[in-house]
């Protein structure tokens, strides 16, 4: 059961990510994406207040299922088989997160940063809760998330999906670069 309690090589995840999209097509005649089923669960809990959620959500009822698998796909791998080993990162990358001010690597995401009392700092807020906000309403604007533009469009030669998917990583690099050293110096 070894291949349980340690990361998978890019050579099975990424087919098996990339044999989702037909099968969804062929199978569901669905599209992979998570954003949409946001919109879907707000319109069932909160039906007729907005405009924005005056729709029959009933017809994408199949996605609460997805989101369904996703939340119990993250328990079982995150909890039931936890790799205890720290994620691996290059040393270069470990160096450069040193001289920002990040040294606990331990986690899945580094603790400086994420946690419920860095949202009481300015550092923590613009990194939690503007970066929140901005990937919601980027996601919403680009008319999808990365895994539906970059898995799902690009599989299927969209255009607007490779415009975004070209945007989401110029983004990255922008952030990584640029604005991440500024925000951690505050």
């Amino acid at each position: 059961m070894e291949i349980f309690t340690r990361p998978w090589p890019w050579y099975i995840g990424g087919p098996l990510i990339g044999l989702m999209v037909p099968a969804l097509l062929i199978l569901t005649n669905k599209s992979l994406g998570i954003s949409s089923s946001f919109r879907h669960i707000c319109a069932a809990c909160i039906p007729g207040k907005l405009d924005f959620f005056r729709y029959n959500w009933r017809d994408h009822v199949w996605s609460f299922y997805f989101v369904g698998g996703i939340i119990l796909g993250a328990f079982i791998g995150g909890v039931l088989l936890a790799n205890p080993n720290p994620v691996a990162i290059s040393a270069q990358t470990v160096s450069e997160l040193q001289a920002l001010g990040i040294h606990d690597f331990s986690g899945l995401v580094p603790s400086e940063i994420f946690n419920l009392g860095s949202l009481l700092s300015l550092k923590g807020f613009i990194m939690i809760c503007v970066g929140g906000f901005l990937v919601g309403f980027g996601t919403r604007y680009a008319g999808g998330c990365t895994s539906g533009h970059t898995i799902m469009g690009i599989s299927n030669l969209q255009v607007p999906s490779m415009v975004a998917s070209a945007a989401f990583f110029i983004g990255g690099i922008i952030m990584t670069h640029f604005l991440l050293p500024y925000i951690l110096a505050l």
